[in-house]
Formats: C-alpha cells, structure tokens, sequence
C-alpha cells in the first residue's frame, strides 16, 4: 500500500496578505488519499514501452489531443472547481498508451486524484495556481504600495523576530516583526524623506528567538542575492537588499528566441569557464563563451550553479539560497546581461534547478530554519526522512503549504525575472522514491516505480511545477533528471504523465565508459551499443549524451582523456603525423559523440570543453588540493591554436550540429536500425531520411558495402567523420552517387535486405562514421554536367543584360527590325527560357522589357 499521509497540508495558507485570509481549514476537511492495496502479484513491465530497441518507421510520436474524460479536462483547465474523490478517474491516458501498465491503474487514479485536489486547493484558496506562484511579491523584501520596504518571513517556531542588518547597525530594538496566525513574521518600514531606509546592496539578516530563548541570525529565506567577505577563510554568507536604481538596472534588450525543433544544448559552468585559474564572471561567459557555443551551431545553454551555494566545490548542488545568483561570478544584473546576449545570438537558457534537496548548511542556508519544529512547520521533513545520507544535505516536504508556495515561487522567479527559457531538474531520481534511488538498481520491472517506494507528495510536485511552467511560458523545455526511468515522467499531466518535456539518458554515458575502460575494440558489441542508444519509451523523449561532467571531476577522466591520456599533452600536434593511438582517439571520439546525438535522444547535449576533448579534469578548491583553482578552468587555447589537433573534434562538433540543423533529423520520428553486425562491426541506421553508416571496426575497410534504405534514389555524403578538415583521411569521396536498387518484393519486408526495400553500396573505413542524404532531382540538375562553373554563368549574364539594354533602347527608338534580329540573337534573353529560370537568373529593367 502506498505510504499514507496524513493530509496535504496542515496549514494550507500563510500571510494575512493571502486570499480569504480570514479562513482556516484542516488536514480533517481533506479526502484521504492512496487506501487501496495494490496488486502483490505484478507481471515484468512490457518490454514494448520500456526498451524500445528498434524503432520502427513513421512511428508517431504523442501528440496532445482532445480530453476523453473529466479528470483529463481538470488536469488542464485553470479555471477548475473542487472535485471530490469520487470523481471519473478511469480514463488516465498513460494506461491506453502502455497496457502494461494497467496492474497500477489504482496507483495512477490515487496521484491523479491528489493532483486534482491539491490543485483545486490552491485555486480555492490562493485565486489559481499562478497566483499562488507569485509567493517573491509578498514574501522577503519588497516595496509597498504607499512607499517603504515590506519584510516577511515564515518561522512557525519563532517566539520573536527582528530584522537587522546595516542600515540599524545590526540592533534589530527598533524593528521588531508581528507574527500572524500561521507563522509568519511581517515588518513594514518606511522611506525617510521619500528615501528607501534599507539602502540598496547593503546587508540584512533575519533575527529570531527560539522557545530556548536563543536568539540566532539567518539569511532571509527569499533573498535575492548574498555575498561573502572574500577576506575572511570561511566567512559566513550576508543576505544584502537588492533593488538598484533604474539608471543601473539591466533592461532586457532581445525577445527570447523561438523553441527549436530539438535542442541542441551546451552544458556550462559560468565559474570554470575561463582560461585563467579563477572564477569567471557572467559577464566574462557571455562575451567570451557563448560566441564559440553559437558558432558551434548549438541552440540552447544549459547553466549550471546559478542558485547561490556556499561551497564552490558543490559544483552547484548544495543550495544555499533558492532566489539569489551566485554572488562569485557577478550581481543579479550582470546574469541579466548574459541571458539576454544569450537570445541576441539565437541561444535558448536553461537552468540547472535543484529543488531535490537542499545544502546542509546551517549558518548560510534554509536549513537554519529548521530548529526542531514539526514537518508541518519546517521546510524540510524531520527525522531520517529529512536527510540525504549520501548527500548529506536536507529533503523537503512537499506536501507542506508553504514549502509548495516556496518552490513554484522559486520557479516563477527565474522565469520572469531573468528570462530564462526553462529548467533542468537535478535529481528526479532522489525525490520520486522514499528511498532515493540509494541502492537500488532499476531493471524494469514496473513493480519498482509504482508502489509504496514512490514518493507521491513529490511525484505531484512535480506535476504542478510542469503545469506551472508551461502555463507561464508555453514554449518551455523542462529537463529531468532521472536515472530510474518512471514511466510516464515525459507524458503530459492530463495525461497521467509527471509532465516533462525530456528526460537525460543517464545510463548512455555509463555505457560508453564501460566500453572505454573495460573492452578492447574487438571485443565491442554493436547489438549492445544500438541497444543502449534506443533503450528508452518511444512515447517519451529523451536527451542524450555522450559523456557527463560527473566524468570529468577529479578522479576520473574524460573520453579524451580514456582514448588518449598522456599523448594529449605530446602528440596533438598536426606538424607530424599522428600516432596510432591519437588518430584512434580521435576518430572514437567523433564517432562516438556523433552516434549518441544521432540516434540517443530526440535532443543532444555536450559539456562545455568535451566538444573540443579537453584534456584535464575538473577540480574545484577544496581542502585536498590546498584550495587550487588550477584545474577549474577550460583551456580555451588548445582548440584555438591552429596547429593542434583538438581544432578537428571542434570542427566535426559544429558540423554534425549543422547536420540537424540542415535536416532536422532529431526531431524526426522515422528511425531503424536495420544492421548490427557483429562480425563486421558496423552499425546502419536511417533518422528521418538520412542513412547512417558507423564503422567501429579498427582495422577493416569495406568497399561495396551494402546498406539498406527505405526510399529510392540517388544518396549523396552528407556528413563523414573522417574528411581532412576533421583530421581524417579523407578516404571516402564527396562526388560520387550512391544509386539505390530495389530489394525483395515490394510489400514484402522479409523478403528486403535486412528490412529495408532498397539499398545503395558505399565506401565503409575503418573507425569511420558517413552520413548520407538523398538527393532531390532540381539538385542533381543543378550538379550536373550542363550546368557552367560560375566564371561561365557570370560572363553569360552580363552578356544577355547588355543584349537587352539594346533591346529596350530600340524599341524606345521604333526600330523594330532590329529588335527582331536582335531577338534571333542566340545570346538574346528569351533562348532557354526555362533554363534561365531554373538557374535562378533574375534581369531588373528600368526602362520595359522588348515585348514593350
């Protein structure tokens, strides 16, 4: 049986400021939830939409149709009423779309159910989910309406409360704050002379006593920005008041740029992102980096550590304080700046949001606010339930009023303040079960997702924050996180999905290093590898990746740096022939970030440096290296240096990005793989209409090789890995047709060549991946023999200009017998009038044409 709670929320509201305000109501007015025993015996989940191995061609993926019941109507109206437990509930779309599912019809109606209500709760009491989602204009410091600043905080456990920072030189006396009903403590101060008295950038805290009649200070929970004295070894963090003048705030400039058909996105750290050993600015990143990150043909940023985080070494996972920019690389403004260059150039922006759990940190954290209360009056739950063990950092309570209002709130704020155009969500895996996904490894049993391991006050968390973002921005694209794999995570919510967009193919990466650290090449399965790029519910997207930045932290190595090691640093240049283990390691490298874009995800993703095959791991200071920055850095200058190597797995990067931008193949939903063949070690494939060849194989060359397609024609290279300008070989010729001939009986698939029903021969090298493309018939035309060089084309042009010149100056004359010669002229502009058309020539006249 699923765990039971004893309600959603204990005190649904907080503030006086809140609607209805004069209302309360009990954990006794809620209908219970998740009392039904599931089923004990469960059958293995349906290998159909788990593992999808081969996917077949034309497979439409989900698209949102019409609602086919009451509760599909509800999941997506705003405006909706209560509805009571009794409610239709059997029409949950996510069973009709994977019948395996059916046996946990019971576990999807219970979610479903606590979805609805703890929605319509909301909207009850807080106007609609929106409003509830604009927690930042009441809560933490903001301007009242008849001038002055308006502080609030929630502390149920709080016997006093003062605030005090700067501007009272930290004697909170004469500023005392009044506690309501639900806990929450509220001060307004007014301007002096129509002067804010809190001054701008300078710093506050929240006061506060507790029962013991201690009196501890705490960054306020909803702060905006926070800094350190970078003077003191370990200082303490400052929350500080941030509301700058108009003449110094940054003013968006640029729309954010459309939602592309797939995203291509590029994995930074702002703070690491520089050449020198240091931390780098925002403003450093967005004039510095993400230039190179467009001209590599990317379209989305994703960015990591932006919520502020006390320890550097986090890597941005510890956080501190949910609303504040982390103060190392610059104030709430310069991120500003880099968002918006970010859309000036075409670049979508994504965070890396971590609402899984939060820092440990007492002193600098949210967690100083959890001094011993109850759940329902803390953030975080109490006891072993409240505590990552592997994390060591606090797990929220989700089905608590305020920490709902904190989190969307949290959500919202990033969206409209600073524009981004989504999130990342780290660590979906920790808060979809009780257990956290800690020594559990996930098979694919559907026993493991849905039972009372699941977490459903976060399971519907989640949902709300999906519906949230995609009501505030449409074209969103939100990420998660998860290693487990629950189905229905990328479905939408009137679905009975979670309602992601994607989910990161985590076990891909794990996979290649396997292979990497473990086999030598001949030891490589393609009917393995093709099995983990595909291994993913066809209903679901996902995004994949070749290798994590959790690969690249000290301790570990790169792919780069696997393939090549030591020769990184004494065979990269191209001034002598490369050795046998660099040309190696470079053409795996292609290939194996190019097959994981290609047929991984319905989205792709690099690591910022892993384009390129950064050759060192990442080490932020810590307390092991004696608190170096040497190694948190990009080294920039290797992939600029013209006569180093790195400059060709760069240069191949941006091609196969402008491979999907040409053809769009990421998005397409036609994809097969047609041949894994072990003896030859060759992998064929068709995305879209493209065909794709990867040779794994170290040594053999095949000439002839068969490969199968689906549609007739003549294949021309679109992309191959081993061209020059990608320090290859140049092996396979860029000219010549690949004429298809028919295979089997038509209608027949057994009858095909490995399926498919027609095939073309190609050039197959060794450690060599090419694409091909079909060629429409106006581009052979326009490639053939008939059609002149350009020299030729231009020299005709100007001759027929200056032939009709002539012409319309005689007709102006009446003289037209010589027009008429003039037009038997085999140079006269009417001769071959349909191919001056198709050549795309255009004549501008001024003065009519020979018919005038």
């Amino acid at each position: 049986m699923l765990s039971a709670s004893s309600g959603l929320v204990s005190k649904p509201r907080a503030g006086s400021f809140s609607l209805s305000s004069s209302r309360d109501y009990t954990k006794a007015a809620i209908t219970s939830w998740c009392t039904k025993q599931l089923p004990i015996k469960v059958t293995r989940g349906s290998q159909k939409f788990l593992r999808h191995h081969v996917f077949s061609s034309r497979i439409p993926m989900y698209q949102r149709g019409e609602h086919n019941s009451p509760i599909s109507a509800i999941l997506t109206d705003d405006n909706s009423t209560m509805v009571s437990a009794e409610d239709d509930t059997e029409n949950i779309g996510i069973l009709s779309t994977d019948p395996g599912l059916e046996p946990f019809k019971d576990h999807f109606k219970c979610r479903t159910r606590k979805y609805v209500e703890q929605k319509t709760l909301l909207e009850n009491y807080e106007g609609s989910l929106e409003e509830f989602s604009k927690g930042y204009l009441n809560f933490g410091f903001n301007r009242g309406e008849e001038g002055g600043i308006v502080y609030r905080e929630w502390a149920p456990a709080a016997e006093e409360a003062q605030l005090i920072g700067d501007f009272n030189g930290w004697d909170g006396t004469n500023h005392k704050m009044e506690r309501n009903q639900f806990g929450v403590w509220s001060i307004k101060i007014p301007d002096s002379g129509g002067i804010p008295v809190i001054p701008h950038n300078s710093r506050v805290k929240f006061r506060f006593k507790l029962g013991n009649g201690v009196w501890i200070d705490r960054i306020p929970a909803w702060i905006k920005y926070a800094t350190v004295d970078p003077t003191r070894f370990a200082a303490p963090y400052d929350g500080v008041y941030w509301d700058p003048p108009p003449s110094e705030r940054y003013e968006f400039k640029y729309p954010r740029p459309q939602k592309p058909h797939a995203p291509r996105i590029y994995e930074a750290h702002v703070g690491m992102s520089g050449s020198e050993p240091s931390v780098s600015s925002y403003r450093e990143f967005a004039d510095n980096v993400l230039p190179r990150i467009r001209a590599n043909n990317y379209n989305t940023v994703q960015l990591m550590a932006v919520m502020e985080h006390s320890y550097y070494a986090s890597f941005g996972y510890h956080v501190t304080n949910f609303f504040a920019v982390s103060s190392r690389s610059g104030t709430p403004e310069d991120l500003k700046y880099l968002i918006d260059k970010a859309h000036s150039l075409g670049l979508r922006v994504l965070m890396d949001v971590v609402h899984s759990h939060a820092s440990n940190n007492v002193t600098d954290g949210l967690n100083g606010y959890d001094v011993g209360q109850c759940s329902q009056d803390s953030y975080f739950h109490t006891g072993d339930r409240g505590y990552h063990t592997l994390w060591d950092s606090r797990l929220f309570n989700y089905a608590n009023w305020e920490v709902l209002r904190f989190l969307l709130s949290n959500l919202r704020w990033w969206l409209e303040e600073y524009k981004f155009d989504g999130f990342r969500f780290d660590g979906i895996t920790s808060m979809l079960y009780h257990h956290h996904g800690i020594n559990m490894t996930f098979t694919g049993n559907y026993i493991e997702y849905f039972s009372e391991a699941t977490d459903v006050d976060a399971v519907v968390y989640l949902m709300l924050a999906n519906c949230l973002v995609h009501n505030i921005l449409p074209d969103a694209t939100i990420i998660a996180e998860d290693v487990s794999g629950m189905p229905g995570l990328g479905l939408p919510v009137f679905m009975g999905g979670i309602g992601f967009d994607y989910r990161l193919a985590m076990g891909i990466p794990d996979r290649w290093m396997d292979y990497l650290k473990n086999k030598k090449d001949e030891e490589w399965s393609m009917k393995e590898i093709s099995w983990s790029l595909t291994n993913r519910r066809y209903t679901e997207k996902c995004v994949a990746y070749a290798e994590s930045h959790d690969q690249a932290i000290v301790g570990d190595k790169t792919m780069a740096f696997l393939l090549m090691d030591k020769e990184m640093y004494s065979g990269m240049s191209s001034l002598t022939d490369a050795s046998p283990t660099v040309d190696r390691g470079i053409a795996l490298h292609k290939m194996i970030h190019f097959i994981t874009m290609a047929i991984g995800g319905e989205g792709y993703l690099n690591f910022m440096g892993n384009e390129f095959g950064h050759p060192e791991w990442i080490d932020f200071p810590r307390e092991g290296n004696g608190w170096s920055y040497e190694k948190c850095r990009r080294q920039w200058n290797l992939v600029d240096t013209e006569h180093l190597r790195y400059k060709f797995m760069n240069e191949f990067d941006r091609a196969m990005n402008m491979l999907d931008e040409k053809f769009q193949f990421l998005a397409s939903t036609e994809q097969i793989v047609s041949s894994t063949n072990e003896e030859d070690k060759v992998i064929v494939f068709e995305r879209g209409d493209l065909v794709f060849v990867f040779n794994f194989h170290p040594e053999n060359t095949y000439e002839g090789y068969k490969v199968g397609c689906d549609l007739p024609g003549k294949y021309r290279v679109a992309l191959d890995s081993d061209a020059r300008e990608f320090g290859g070989h140049g092996r396979v010729g860029h000219d010549a047709d690949h004429f298809t001939s028919p295979e089997g009986i038509p209608g027949v698939p057994e009858t095909n060549f490995n399926n498919r029903p027609n095939s073309f021969k190609v050039l197959s090298p060794a450690h060599t991946s090419v694409v091909y493309y079909r060629a429409e018939e106006s581009e052979e035309h326009n490639n053939g023999e008939s059609i002149k060089d350009k020299k030729t084309l231009i020299s005709d042009l100007a001759d027929k200009l200056e032939i009709l010149e002539e012409l319309v100056v005689i007709s102006n004359e009446g003289d037209h017998n010589v027009a008429e010669s003039k037009l038997e002229d085999p140079k006269n502009p009417k001769v071959e009038e349909t191919e001056k058309r198709a050549q795309g020539e255009v004549v501008v006249m001024e003065k009519g044409t020979p018919d005038d």
